[in-house]
């Protein structure tokens, strides 16, 4: 069962199922909100980001790359 997250800018998310670009058990912060499934995921500095996906699935960012073993990584909010 997923619950349903309302996400906001500074949040933070920690990482639950890493892969190549996010580690497992590392704290991220949420950037810009784009729309009610689309968002930012900082990655350093909070200059470099990814977009980060929020569905039925849960809270993860996706790879287009047949580099990453796994190309989903998952994540929960930090109450």
């Amino acid at each position: 069962m997923k619950e349903n997250h309302n996400i906001h800018t500074n949040d933070k998310l920690i990482c639950t199922q890493g892969n190549a670009y996010y580690s497992e058990g590392e704290v991220y912060t949420v950037g810009r909100i784009v729309n009610d499934k689309y968002f930012q995921l900082l990655t350093s500095g909070n200059d470099d980001h990814w977009y980060a996906t929020l569905d039925d699935q849960g809270i993860y960012v996706s790879f287009d790359t047949a580099t990453a073993t796994n190309n989903k990584a998952f994540f929960d909010k930090i109450a």
